[in-house]
């Protein structure tokens, strides 16, 4: 049986990657900071007997990630798939956005995809097999405001996945990105809200989003790319 490890998989894209996976067979493990928030998902295995572990892994903690795939790699050997979607936003003008807040998307959108990839990739290397999909965004490509720190975190981890897939290309790993658009998610729904920016394109920026998910595109169809 194929495996995948899936991160934030609690909700939105995650969550439906990970009931594509499980329902195409694949024995996923589906981490998240808390396990206890994974209410639909704990569901969806029950009604369907998937074959999906639930466990608490916070990308952000170098100790959390390396903890959790020892056990997995223990318990399973070398995974086939690494699914990096865990990823937050803060959004406001450059501005008006405390540093903290910058720091914190880089933190999770960015290092926390390095610590998980830097994690896998020695045993994948040793059975010279297996896939990273990073979730990226259009944003990763084309940087609005106002998410300034969200595309930063985007275009970074664009750069990165291209420099990795040389590297491991002679051990036959394959690095894909995946680049959605505005997506029924909770996340786009945050942003849709808009604020009160001193600076009036940020707060326009919301109706965009909100225009947008009168029809939107659901977080299914972009879990059904990933599993392609």
């Amino acid at each position: 049986m194929k495996s995948v490890i899936i991160t934030g998989a609690n909700k939105g894209i995650g969550l439906e990657t990970t009931l594509a996976f499980g329902r195409t067979g694949y024995k996923v493990f589906a981490t998240m900071r808390n396990p206890e928030k994974a209410t639909a998902l704990k569901q969806k295995i029950k009604e369907e007997s998937l074959t999906i572990v639930i466990s608490a892994m916070d990308v952000d903690s170098d100790e959390s990630v390396k903890k959790c795939i020892d056990a997995i790699h223990k318990e399973n050997g070398s995974v086939d798939v690494l699914v990096n979607n865990a990823g937050i936003e803060h959004h406001g003008s450059i501005e008006e956005l405390d540093m903290s807040e910058f720091k914190a998307v880089m933190e999770t959108n960015y290092f926390g995809v390095l610590r998980c990839i830097k994690a896998v990739l020695p045993q994948m290397r040793n059975v010279r097999n297996g896939c990273i999909i990073n979730v990226a965004s259009v944003a990763g490509k084309i940087a609005n405001t106002p998410l300034g720190p969200y595309t930063a975190s985007k275009h970074a981890l664009e750069a990165v996945s291209e420099a990795l897939a040389q590297e491991v290309k002679p051990f036959n790993i394959r690095v894909a990105i995946i680049e959605p658009g505005i997506i029924d998610t909770q996340m786009a729904r945050n942003i849709s809200h808009g604020g009160d920016s001193i600076y009036p394109q940020s707060n326009r920026f919301g109706g965009l989003f909100v225009a947008s998910l009168k029809t939107p595109t659901g977080a299914s169809m972009v879990a059904d790319k990933i599993l392609e």
